[in-house]
């Protein structure tokens, strides 16, 4: 039973520090660029968009079908660094054990 009672607190550490480091996300902001830097979104670390700068340029109606390509381009850019942050941050927990398939962090 010593060993089912160390698991457990092992167990309760990892949660604690897995708290820790959703909440260290979620105040990490990322930023994912497209089009050279004219179209700048920005991400918590959680993957919500909290801002889009548009270089005022692609203000033109007839640049509306570039600037929402660009637009999701920008996204995505951001929405990988946020993933990727969050994969080094639970290797850092796990010493670099991999998740199980199919575990979403956020």
């Amino acid at each position: 039973m010593k060993n089912f009672a160390q698991m457990m607190k092992q167990a309760q550490e990892l949660q604690g520090r897995m708290a820790e480091m959703q909440a260290e996300m979620e105040r990490t902001v990322l930023e994912g660029r497209s089009g050279g830097g004219m179209v700048v979104v920005t991400l918590n670390g959680k993957g919500d968009m909290a801002g889009v700068k548009i270089d005022p340029s692609l203000l033109k109606p007839e640049e509306a079908e570039i600037l929402e390509d660009l637009l999701v381009a920008a996204h995505n850019d951001a929405k990988a660094k946020v993933e990727e942050a969050m994969k080094e941050k639970m290797k850092s927990l796990t010493g670099g054990l991999p998740l199980p398939p199919g575990l979403k962090l956020f």
